[in-house]
C-alpha cells in the first residue's frame, strides 16, 4: 500500500478479500487519493451470494442463507428450502472437490445426514469461512460452466469457466435475461457463470466480483484486459 502514489480511479486486481478486509482497503486508498471504481458496498453486492440473489433469483436455483454456522441455524435454512436434493457453500465459496463430503445434500429431508456434510463444509473451511451457510436447490446441468466477464452491465468477454479452461462453450448463453438484472446489480466489474440445464434453458450458477474472478488459463492475460477495456483501447 506504501507504494501508491497518485490519485484517480482504480481496479483491484487480486485474491478474494472478506468484505472489512475490502473496505479497509478501499479506505486506505481514499486516503491516498484513489478512488476504487467498485467500492466497498458493491463488491459484497457482487462477491457474497446474499448481495446479489434477490435480485437474480430468476435466473438461479433457489436459495436461502444463514448469519451463522450452528446447526440450529442450518436446520432453519433446510426446513425453509424443503426437502429434496441441495447443494451447500458460503457466502463467497462452496467445496467442489469434497462434492460427496461436504458440498451435495441427496435429501435436505434426512436432517442427520445434510447436518454430517454441513458440519464437514464448516470444518474443511475453518477460519476462511464466510458468513454462514448457503443451501441452493440441486438443478441437473448437462454443460460446462461458462464464465462471461461485465463491466458496467456490458459483456465483454464469454470463455470458459477457470475450473474446466479446455472446456471451451459449444454456444454462448442467452444473456438476455440477465443482462438488464446484471447491469442494475450496480458494481462496475463482475463475472457471472452459466451453465445449460437439462430443460435447455441457461442457468446463473454464480455471481462474482471481476477484480478477484479467475481467468481460465487458456485465455491471455492480454486478451482478457483487452476486452475489458473495450474498442479503441
Amino acid at each position: 500500500m506504501r507504494r501508491v502514489t497518485g490519485g484517480g480511479a482504480a481496479i483491484h486486481r487480486g485474491w478474494m478479500l472478506r468484505g472489512g478486509q475490502y473496505r479497509a482497503f478501499d479506505a486506505a486508498l481514499r486516503r491516498r487519493g484513489v478512488e476504487l471504481r467498485t467500492d466497498a458496498e458493491r463488491y459484497r453486492r457482487a462477491h457474497e451470494l446474499p448481495g446479489w440473489y434477490d435480485r437474480l433469483a430468476a435466473l438461479t436455483p433457489r436459495s436461502v442463507w444463514t448469519t451463522g454456522v450452528d446447526r440450529a441455524a442450518f436446520d432453519a435454512a433446510r426446513r425453509e428450502l424443503g426437502a429434496g436434493p441441495a447443494v451447500l457453500r458460503d457466502h463467497t465459496k462452496s467445496l467442489k472437490h469434497r462434492w460427496h463430503e461436504a458440498m451435495f445434500v441427496p435429501d435436505l429431508a434426512d436432517a442427520d445426514a445434510a447436518w454430517a456434510v454441513a458440519r464437514r463444509f464448516r470444518e474443511l473451511r475453518g477460519e476462511d469461512l464466510v458468513g454462514g451457510f448457503v443451501l441452493r436447490r440441486f438443478e441437473t446441468f448437462v454443460s460446462a460452466e461458462v464464465r462471461t466477464w461485465w463491466v458496467d452491465g456490458d459483456c465483454r468477454l464469454v470463455g470458459a469457466h477457470p475450473d474446466t479452461p479446455r472446456d471451451e462453450p459449444g454456444e454462448a448463453p442467452d444473456l438476455a435475461a440477465a443482462a438488464p438484472l446484471i447491469a442494475g446489480l450496480g458494481p462496475a466489474f463482475t463475472t457471472a457463470d452459466f451453465a445449460r440445464r437439462e430443460d435447455g434453458s441457461w442457468r446463473l450458477v454464480e455471481l462474482g466480483d471481476g477484480q478477484v474472478s479467475d481467468r481460465p488459463g487458456t485465455v491471455a492475460a492480454d486478451e482478457l484486459i483487452a476486452a475489458l477495456l473495450g474498442p479503441g483501447r
